[in-house]
């Protein structure tokens, strides 16, 4: 497992081998997701853990091509269980990569839901040790215009260059 990267994402949130190396370096601690401003229930379970491969044309008709990993939480209380150990996910991670190739440096993202309300989809934090826990903030994944969020990158990095032109100049057209 040690192919896994333990960097961040292109996007910038925290990739699966960050959240590996530090799940492995704080093995016994409560790993506690949160989301919608309060902790996932004590007893989630990790239901799936998926890659993908993907390929697109974005809005600007630009090809794109990007790995992502699908980390699903179960978010359920059931029988008085305690939140999962750091060690106890790391584990489970490399159960599955043990079948399923995972690229480290791939966007993470996580779905999340509780059987009853709709899957939602979340970016993660780097954890952080907070109350003897592993703590993880999970943030809402918005969409995008990836045209625009090129630009706009580009303009913030060479704003004299880029002085009069209008978002609109390299999307959607």
């Amino acid at each position: 497992m040690d192919t896994i990267d333990k960097t961040l994402s292109d996007a910038g949130d925290i990739s699966l081998g960050k959240l590996l190396e530090m799940s492995d370096a704080n093995q016994d601690l409560p790993l506690v997701f949160t989301y919608d401003g309060r902790a996932i229930k004590p007893g989630y379970h990790v239901t799936e853990v998926k890659a993908g491969h993907f390929s697109a044309l974005d809005c600007g008709a630009n090809p794109e091509a990007w790995s992502e990993i699908f980390v699903q939480l179960w978010d359920v209380d059931e029988d008085g269980r305690t939140p999962m150990t750091a060690g106890k996910f790391a584990a489970i991670v490399r159960k599955v990569s043990e079948h399923v190739k995972l690229d480290g440096r791939a966007k993470l993202t996580f779905e999340v839901s509780d059987g009853v309300g709709p899957m939602q989809l979340f970016c993660a934090s780097i954890p952080l040790l907070e109350d003897g826990m592993l703590a993880v903030e999970l943030m809402p994944r918005p969409a995008s215009c990836k045209p625009r969020d090129r630009w706009l990158a580009e303009k913030a990095g060479n704003e004299a260059q880029y002085r009069g032109l209008s978002a609109r100049s390299s999307c959607c057209e």
